[in-house]
């Protein structure tokens, strides 16, 4: 079951990847961390995104951990020479499949390194969790990461 779940999430992901990629800007790569796999981000507005990933999670039980986050940029906090550096913050939810599967609530915060020049940017993030169901429990996810934007 969690492997059909993921390769619909790939397929997806791919499929509205290419069909977004031409208007707001779509981006696919990795996140290393809790969880770890897959990530992909779409530019919806000029300091809005939509971020999401399938990974697996090694957490207490190692799981399939799917999560999709709203996100704000802005991007006047932290000047660099190069490139853009954005902080974020946001809101979205995620869902953890293992024996007890969870659904929970995520607030992630963190910085995006966009390079001038070459369609990369790097991210660090770290993300409070609220688990709602089976039972409520605050955890904190993290990670850092590269995507390619096309």
């Amino acid at each position: 079951m969690a492997r059909l779940v993921l390769v619909s999430v790939l397929t997806t992901v791919l499929f509205c990847g290419h069909t977004v990629a031409k208007e707001r800007g779509f981006g696919l790569g990795v996140i290393v961390g809790e969880p770890t796999g897959l990530s992909g981000k779409w530019w919806i507005e000029d300091s809005a995104a939509v971020d999401a990933a399938a990974a697996w999670s090694f957490g207490e039980k190692s799981a399939v951990h799917l999560h999709a986050d709203y996100l704000f940029h802005s991007f006047s906090l932290l000047k660099v020479e190069k490139g853009r550096l954005p902080v974020y913050f946001g809101i979205g939810g995620r869902i953890k499949f293992e024996s007890n599967s969870k659904v929970g609530v995520r607030i992630p915060v963190g910085v995006d390194y966009i390079f001038t020049g070459a369609p990369l940017d790097i991210f660090l993030e770290l993300v409070p969790l609220l688990d709602l169901v089976p039972n409520t429990k605050f955890l904190f996810n993290g990670g850092i990461g590269v995507r390619y934007f096309f």
